[in-house]
This record gives C-alpha cells, structure tokens and sequence, in this order.
C-alpha cells in the first residue's frame, strides 16, 4: 500500500456537506452520513473525511487542506457557478492565479467555512 494522508475536516450538517460537494462531483464513498455521524467522500484520487461537530463557526474556522490537480484552472471553470456566494457562512469560490512558486491556484470555502486550496503545477 502507498503511503497517503486524508484529512478530516468539520461539518455542521453533513447530509448539506455531502449535497455541496456532491454538486461539484464527489460521491459518498462511506456509509450514509447519519450512521457514524461521519462522511467519507472521493471525486477520483481525491478523499477527503468529514466528522460532525454542530457547533462549528462557518466564519471563525481554521480547518482547510490542500488539493493537487491536474489541471486547476479547468476545474475552477467547471465549478464556476456551481457554488453559490453565501455572506452568511462565508462559502465561495475565488478565481485563480499564477503563484511565483509555479502552480496555478483558487479557493473553494464550503458552508462549514473549510478552505480548500486547489492547484496544479504551471507548464
């Protein structure tokens, strides 16, 4: 077996949790959500867990993880519309940029307030 990380971010509500991501193409890969109060979700390579903690702050957290891609801007475009603003838990989308550290980057804060990084190496 390779050696692999897989982080554990929070989730208010994890049936919305899995409704948000599932819009933007990842799959329950667990059991349902209400079972272990857990969800385990994957979109190709990609995993990422989340446990339920209701009394998260969507505008105060901390938790975010980084998420490498073959090709960021691609991916920024296909989710572009797919995740609405909300002033109220701070979920969003942000363009992307061409870092000096050669990667193409942009964000996605879901309705816990996690912050997914997402890039892709510049040619």
């Amino acid at each position: 077996m390779s050696e692999r990380a897989v982080p554990i971010l929070l989730s208010r509500d994890l049936d919305e949790t899995l409704a948000f991501y599932e819009r933007l193409g990842f799959e329950n890969r667990g059991a349902p959500p209400g079972e272990w109060q857990y969800l385990i979700i994957g979109r190709g390579a990609i995993e990422l867990h989340f446990t339920h903690d209701p009394s998260v702050d969507p505008l105060s957290t901390a938790s975010m993880c980084y998420l490498y891609v073959d090709d960021a801007r691609r991916l920024h475009d296909e989710w572009t519309g797919l995740i609405d603003p909300d002033p109220s838990t701070g979920s969003r989308i942000v363009a992307p940029v061409d870092t000096d550290y050669r990667m193409c980057e942009f964000a996605v804060v879901d309705r816990n307030g996690n912050l997914l990084r997402i890039g892709s190496p510049l040619p």
